[in-house]
């Protein structure tokens, strides 16, 4: 699993790549908290490039959504069967707001 962070103005976006399983959940974990460590407006996690995503990545994105600041948004980017049919089977798009694409998240959550 590869995790990379950048600011989008006031949005941080933490692009994952690989698998993000049990053993690589914790090394997700711990970027997400690093990268968010600085105020921004919200925080976009963009899943396009992975392919495989287990019940401990979810886990990962359900405590990053519930530590966000109240006026902070959360947002994740995910397309593939691999991503956005396990949020999705699982009813968690009803917490997390997901996109199909980075622009989407970017264009939508920029304007808050």
């Amino acid at each position: 699993m590869g995790v990379a962070h950048r600011r989008v103005d006031r949005l941080v976006v933490i692009t994952v790549t690989g698998e993000v399983d049990a053993v690589t959940a914790p090394h997700l974990s711990a970027a997400i908290d690093e990268a968010t460590a600085g105020s921004s407006a919200g925080v976009i996690v963009d899943l396009s490039d992975v392919h495989f995503l287990a019940s401990a990545g979810l886990g990962v994105l359900i405590t990053t959504h519930d530590q966000m600041a109240p006026s902070a948004r959360f947002g994740v980017v995910a397309d593939g069967p691999a991503t956005r049919r396990p949020i999705t089977v699982l009813g968690l798009d009803d917490i997390i707001t997901l996109y199909r694409t980075l622009e989407d998240a970017v264009a939508d959550m920029g304007d808050a």
